[in-house]
């Protein structure tokens, strides 16, 4: 008489958490478009029937997986140089969009926020209100910050080149179809910086982030309480 063989041996048991994270794994892979109920099934190797043991609907894994990205991104700390930690917070957030680019649309769409996607939340409004941002600045600056870093993100996301080398050769092969008497400033830019030795796209993202953090300590409360800046148009 053979035996049965058990092909769930040596497997983890499935949890909600399992669920999520091969959710995650499938989004990484093929986008959001390629994650449904069969094709998580199949990677847990498991039947689709399962999975509603840990999780409603789809809608719930959706929620679920942008939780997990949030719970990745590091925590700025109320208290501490604001300046520093969203400067550390928009680095590990455009870190955490590069390794999961599915996630730029998703993370402000949810309407049922996850505990990590909470305590990011709160933190960062934290740390603006402990620097002494009042309560509209610091959705002004919550929302800057928030529209540079996931701008960058889709921008990079989308460009056709990934390194400073890819970069050259896309440029040079654009520039070869190019008049620089048709395009005169383009050329100029082509030449004198995106085709220099060690002109890198993903620099810009440090300059950027400058600009915003200098621009957003002009609108912090001087320290002899005069108020900082007016409002344009006040």
């Amino acid at each position: 008489m053979s035996k049965q063989v058990d092909r769930s041996a040596g497997r983890a048991p499935l949890s909600r958490d399992r669920v999520l994270r091969a959710a995650v794994a499938i989004a990484d892979a093929g986008g959001v478009g390629a994650l449904t109920m069969r094709s998580l099934a199949d990677e847990l190797d498991v039947k689709p029937m399962s999975l509603y043991h840990h999780v409603a609907n789809k809608d719930e894994i959706l929620d679920g997986i942008v939780d997990l990205v949030f719970s990745r991104i590091e925590l700025p700390s109320p208290g501490r140089e604001w300046r520093h930690e969203m400067h550390r917070r928009a680095t590990s957030a455009r870190d955490v969009l590069r390794r999961h680019p599915w996630a730029i649309g998703l993370l402000e769409s949810r309407t049922a926020p996850g505990p990590a996607t909470l305590r990011h939340h709160d933190a960062t409004i934290g740390t603006l209100r402990r620097a002494g941002f009042s309560v509209e600045m610091t959705a002004h600056a919550y929302a800057l910050l928030d529209s540079y870093v996931y701008g960058f993100a889709v921008q990079e996301a989308a460009l056709p080149f990934h390194s400073p080398d890819t970069a050259a050769e896309v440029t040079e092969e654009i520039m070869r179809h190019l008049s620089p008497d048709d395009y005169p400033h383009l050329a100029e830019m082509a030449t004198a910086h995106v085709l220099q030795p060690g002109t890198d796209f993903a620099d810009e993202f440090e300059f950027g982030l400058g600009v915003i953090l200098d621009a957003l300590a002009g609108w912090l409360p001087d320290d002899d309480g005069g108020g900082g800046r007016v409002r344009p148009g006040s």
